[in-house]
């Protein structure tokens, strides 16, 4: 893996370029949550440190990180950090909502990125790294612009997160997955024990 890359030193912030969208990577995600439980998609720079953010939420039964929004279908890191398929890294959350609502992640998210920056976090820059949320259902969407709508009066910055229908997930790279859990790039590994509040080493 190209550490560069997640420093926002390798990768391009070039637009998407003329690739004829893949029909596949603009349908809607057709995946299905374990029963009991649902969906939700985010956006917020680098997923290694926004997947461990949520997999320490209480209600929170899994985390997959990936890239959606793009237009090629089957996408590699490499192919998303290029600039040309216009992904995002995102974290698909699988929830109970019996325990954990859909607006408490929300609150999560805008807790964790500074959501007026275009297309980057910090020195991660890239269209990959641009925030959004991307909703399943129409109650979803309506939540979601609602909180935005009070989060923009918290801020003095106009707030650039994009809302949209989430489409097709393609699960990143193995190495990727829990990926500050595992260790990171120095081996130290990150708890991820509901409710655990120790601060958050990006790369490890």
């Amino acid at each position: 893996m190209n550490i560069l890359n997640k420093l926002g030193l390798g990768c391009s912030t070039s637009t998407q370029t003329n690739m004829n969208p893949s029909p596949i990577a603009q349908a809607p995600d057709d995946d299905a949550p374990a029963p009991g439980t649902q969906f939700a998609q985010f956006g917020a720079g680098c997923f290694w440190g926004v997947e461990l953010a949520y997999q320490r939420v209480p209600g929170v039964t899994q985390t997959e990180v990936g890239y959606s929004q793009g237009i090629t279908h089957k996408p590699s890191y490499e192919d998303v950090c290029s600039g040309t398929t216009n992904h995002a890294e995102v974290v698909r959350v699988q929830y109970d909502p019996k325990d954990c609502s859909f607006e408490s992640l929300l609150d999560f998210f805008w807790s964790r990125h500074d959501p007026t920056t275009l297309n980057r976090q910090g020195n991660d820059v890239g269209t990959q790294y641009r925030s959004g949320i991307y909703f399943y259902n129409p109650e979803q969407e309506k939540l979601a612009r609602e909180s935005l709508e009070r989060h923009q009066e918290k801020v003095d910055r106009k707030i650039v997160t994009e809302i949209l229908p989430a489409k097709k997930f393609y699960k990143a790279e193995e190495h990727h997955q829990q990926y500050l859990s595992k260790g990171g790039r120095f081996g130290l590994k990150q708890s991820t024990a509901k409710g655990c509040n120790d601060p958050i080493r990006c790369y490890g």
